[in-house]
């Protein structure tokens, strides 16, 4: 039977490994709950010592490419890479040592229409197993919306099993951060999780809202295991008191048990 995983993240805004509220995000800057005095590269190595798969460097904004490289040299295959990717510069990425390359404002135009010819160009360009698609949304009046720059443009599309279904012909996992509650160690997105738990095909990491292992547990139990999770400001490593990584450690080694 199939069990929630926790999925490790760097989060790079400036330059510097941080936890940020995830609405807040824009030109100006972000909310901070914490700056790393550590890093990028000391992150990806201790992820890299636990031999924690699947976890992700995001660029929030520019001014990261610098930070992001030195993560993913630091563990070479063992990263994705998101953040301002784009047909032009994938392979460049998947060369720095990008294990994948995790992409979502290039799917739509500036007014939130989402252009298909471009993700599948992408997977024709680098193939779609070294693709993820992220889908991270806000709440609207009838569910979620994908959200794009920043999590501040909501887009046209609407999320549900149809639109994962369409779009995992091109990718190889999704990337879905609640948007709302990212950042707040407020509690998970329930129905969100639920939603996403009858998705019965490729890999789909949530994140938002983590406080700690009782929310692993309950997005283990609301989608029958089929989510991974990332732990961001709630993580000792991260400034957090809400769970310790040596705990997220155990809890991965319990769920291949």
């Amino acid at each position: 039977m199939a069990m929630t995983k926790f999925r490790p993240c760097i989060d790079l805004h400036e330059g510097k490994v941080k936890q940020i509220v995830g609405g807040t995000l824009n030109d100006e800057g972000a909310e901070e709950n914490f700056v790393s005095k550590k890093s990028p590269s000391w992150y990806a190595e201790k992820f890299r010592g636990s031999d924690l798969k699947g976890g992700h460097v995001i660029q929030l904004g520019p001014g990261n490419l610098q930070a992001a490289r030195e993560a993913l040299a630091a563990w070479p295959g063992g990263l994705q890479l998101g953040g301002g990717v784009s047909l032009e510069n994938a392979g460049e990425w998947i060369e720095a040592g990008a294990s994948q390359v995790i992409v979502t404002s290039w799917l739509f135009d500036q007014d939130g229409n989402f252009l298909r010819d471009r993700l599948k160009a992408l997977a024709e360009e680098i193939g779609m197993e070294k693709i993820v698609v992220d889908l991270s949304c806000r709440q609207v009046a009838d569910g979620w919306k994908v959200a794009m720059n920043r999590w501040q443009t909501v887009t046209e599309m609407v999320i549900d099993l149809d639109i994962i279904d369409h779009l995992s012909q091109y990718c190889a996992e999704f990337l879905i951060h609640a948007a709302d509650v990212e950042g707040q160690c407020s509690g998970v997105d329930v129905p969100l999780v639920e939603l996403l738990g009858q998705w019965t095909g490729c890999p789909i990491t949530y994140a938002g809202g983590v406080r700690g292992l009782e929310d692993l547990k309950l997005i283990n139990e609301a989608s029958a295991g089929r989510l991974d999770a990332t732990v961001g400001s709630a993580l000792d490593l991260f400034g957090g008191s809400g769970v310790t990584y040596n705990e997220l450690l155990a809890w991965n080694r319990q769920s291949s048990d």
